[in-house]
């Protein structure tokens, strides 16, 4: 195996100058002591990425040209280990200054050197100017769309939060959690230590439960009596939703424009023995469009989002998504929406969820398609339990501070519509 820091430098280098997250994709797929130092020392860079710019300004007061991407990742990643991580610091800057040699010349190496031994000495004084400042501004832009300073604050705190891992069980959620060594949330969902291998946990293999955030389990859970239902379960892939809906009784045809990614889920699905009545790939706006099949009971409409409200898990996003990308996704979320009625029987129930943080494509968005479409109407939801998780227009906004005794969730909006004519 090559060299942990230099796979997780290499990581940083791609993300940062060509928005590349392959290897980090990859690095999600793997375990192991030296994975996991990888994956960690990737995502606390990324999560601390605000703070160490700033650091690294102090000491670098020209621009490293392009041509010393690996360098400036490479002190960036050696800024993290010594200040966040308990690496001692000859072992730190003597390896990544031996990287630098490998990828660039003696000049930056000597840079880097230099950079990181002053960042040892100071390290005391350069975290008492720690803020925990995670959004950049391009993410604050987003966020100030949609919350306040003080929710954002709150935000910011939770973004710097290891997520804990929660499943799905088919049944028996608080035995599971017993067996797991977990807790349970609610409904099937448990959350567990996110440490180890999933797949090498009891009841992975037998299909007993899959990885799902409880967020965005609860698209399938606030619908009623699924028993015999047709649901058409557009943007399906992995297939948690799918399985959730099948778990329940449903009659489920599941729609993807991946071909790819309709593999995972059919191998989810064999994993945890379920079938779909059918799998479908398209486009979700084509086949809406082109619609000429019997309407369907329940339509769950995932919609292709900014992906924004992950951000705890996968910090990369913090640094690659503007709001460009929130108001190019909105836009094709309405022209998605404009097209559903004619796929949803009378009395029929549209389910309408996104993993983005930005009011634009949840809250918004439902409210402006309610304007124009007098044939939907909320059907409002409620939660006993976690009340706060509910807005004054009984849609569901879950934001990742909620939950804060069972690890917290991701960003998700939920509505429910009835077809009323």
């Amino acid at each position: 195996m090559a060299d942990p820091r230099e796979i997780a430098t290499e990581t940083l280098r791609q993300i940062f100058t060509q928005k590349d997250t392959s290897k980090l994709q990859d690095l999600e797929q793997t375990s192991g002591t030296e994975h996991g130092f990888i994956k960690m020392l990737t995502l606390t860079t990324l999560r601390r990425h605000v703070f160490l710019r700033k650091v690294m300004r102090q000491f670098i007061k020209k621009k490293l040209p392009a041509k010393a991407a690996f360098a400036d990742s490479a002190i960036e990643a050696g800024a993290c280990e010594l200040l966040f991580m308990d690496t001692p610091d000859y072992a730190v800057i003597n390896s990544y200054v031996n990287l630098i040699k490998k990828h660039c010349d003696k000049f930056v190496a000597g840079l880097a050197n230099a950079v990181l031994r002053r960042i040892a000495a100071d390290k005391d004084i350069l975290l008492k100017h720690n803020r925990d400042e995670v959004f950049p501004d391009s993410f604050l832009e987003i966020l100030n769309n949609s919350y306040s300073k003080e929710t954002i604050s709150q935000l910011q705190t939770s973004a710097l939060q290891e997520p804990a891992l929660t499943i799905s069980t088919k049944a028996s959620p608080q035995d599971w959690a017993q067996k797991l060594s977990g807790q349970w949330i609610d409904g099937n969902s448990v959350t567990l230590p996110n440490s180890g291998k999933v797949q090498s946990l009891s009841g992975f293999a037998e299909g007993h439960w899959w990885v799902q955030d409880f967020a965005a389990s609860l698209a399938v859970s606030v619908l009623p009596d699924l028993k015999g239902k047709r649901v058409l379960d557009l943007c399906a892939a992995p297939g948690g939703k799918t399985a959730q809906l099948i778990n329940q009784g449903a009659i489920v045809t599941s729609l993807d424009n991946s071909q790819q990614r309709l593999n995972t889920l059919r191998q989810n699905m064999e994993r945890l023995h379920f079938s779909p009545e059918r799998i479908i790939c398209a486009d979700a706006l084509n086949y809406l469009q082109d619609f000429s099949d019997t309407p369907f009971d329940v339509i769950l409409l995932d919609a292709p989002c900014s992906a924004t409200g992950i951000f705890r898990r996968h910090p990369e996003v913090l640094h690659l998504k503007t709001k460009f990308d929130v108001l190019r996704q909105a836009e094709l979320q309405k022209q998605i929406l404009e097209q559903i009625s004619k796929a949803l029987s009378p009395q029929g129930t549209l389910i309408y969820c996104t993993c983005s943080i930005a009011k634009e494509e949840g809250e918004k968005q439902i409210s402006d398609f309610l304007t124009t479409h007098n044939e939907f109407k909320i059907s409002p939801l409620t939660s006993e339990k976690f009340p706060a998780i509910i807005t004054p227009e009984g849609f569901i906004r879950t934001l990742p501070f909620h939950l804060q005794s069972y690890g917290g969730c991701d960003a998700f909006f939920v509505a429910r519509l009835t077809k009323v004519k």
